[in-house]
């Protein structure tokens, strides 16, 4: 049978054409590689557009940001950015007003000074208006023990707005980013109590307000946050409203009261060995 097979190819090569019973190959099917070959394309979709263009089988570098720009997450956090940016350049930008002018303005609004000194104290601490300045200016306002008092309403307030404002628009965004250490520390400051917050808040590293974003978009409980900002932010607010309060008065100041803000420091060390610990625990190996 092969030989009858190969007598009929010699007999249609000799006479040039093609045998019978023989298949033929495909010329629709050939290798693209050599000259000549012919491939199968798809249908033209009619609208002008050709296939391999980069811009129709996958997007671009431009379409990839715009897509990662529109998403809820990456909107609100970047407008939380913008908000602090803000905050940051009006800061700069609007002159600190004299502390020894402000018993006037209270005497001329008469008993909704208190009201507005607590309000007012916190839309400032709210725009990263420093702690120091606001009880400062409460002390020499109000005295010492009601500048204290209004001063820590203030913070309580602020600390709130500020909470709220992180978690909602900042909390989304770190929780689906935050990966290794920064996890690990995300679930530290979800599982602190007052003490914690305590420790945070009287580090000297940042504002009052900056650490209650920041808060916000961890994953902290509220209320032990509230409780523990009030909480730190006593001593500093008693020494300080009591500073100025003897700014607009005629005794000397008492320097004692200034002691409060070496906790600071202490609170550094302390938050510096809890974190230790906690990571030697973690990286400890199971029995």
């Amino acid at each position: 049978m092969i030989r009858e097979l190969r007598r009929r190819l010699l007999r249609a090569s000799r006479s040039g054409e093609p045998a019978a019973d023989v298949p033929q190959p495909d010329l629709t099917s050939a290798n693209p590689a050599q000259p000549g070959a012919e491939t199968a394309r798809p249908a033209d979709p009619g609208d002008g557009t050709r296939y391999g263009d980069p811009a129709v089988t996958a997007p671009t570098t431009a379409r990839r940001l715009l897509l990662l720009a529109t998403t809820p997450s990456v909107t609100r956090f970047s407008l939380l950015l913008l908000l602090l940016a803000g905050f940051a350049v009006t800061l700069l930008v609007v002159p600190q007003p004299d502390p020894t002018t402000l018993p006037d303005l209270a005497d001329r609004m008469g008993r909704l000074a208190p009201v507005a000194g607590v309000l007012g104290g916190a839309l400032l601490l709210v725009a990263l208006v420093p702690r120091t300045f606001i009880t400062l200016a409460a002390g020499a306002i109000f005295g010492a023990l009601e500048g204290a008092a209004y001063a820590l309403g203030a913070a309580l307030l602020a600390a709130l707005i500020g909470f709220t404002v992180g978690r909602v628009l900042g909390r989304e965004f770190v929780a689906e980013r935050v990966r290794g250490r920064l996890a690990r520390l995300d679930r530290w400051f979800t599982r602190q109590s007052v003490l914690g917050v305590v420790t945070v808040r009287l580090l000297p590293i940042s504002g009052f307000g900056l650490v209650s974003y920041g808060y916000g978009t961890t994953g902290a409980r509220v209320l032990p946050f509230l409780v523990g900002s009030v909480i730190a932010s006593a001593p500093t607010a008693f020494g300080y409203a009591a500073v100025g309060a003897a700014v607009t008065s005629s005794s000397g100041i008492n320097w004692f009261a200034a002691a409060p803000a070496s906790l600071g420091f202490i609170a550094s060390a302390v938050l510096l060995v809890r974190w230790w610990r906690t990571e030697r625990r973690l990286r400890r190996p199971l029995p």
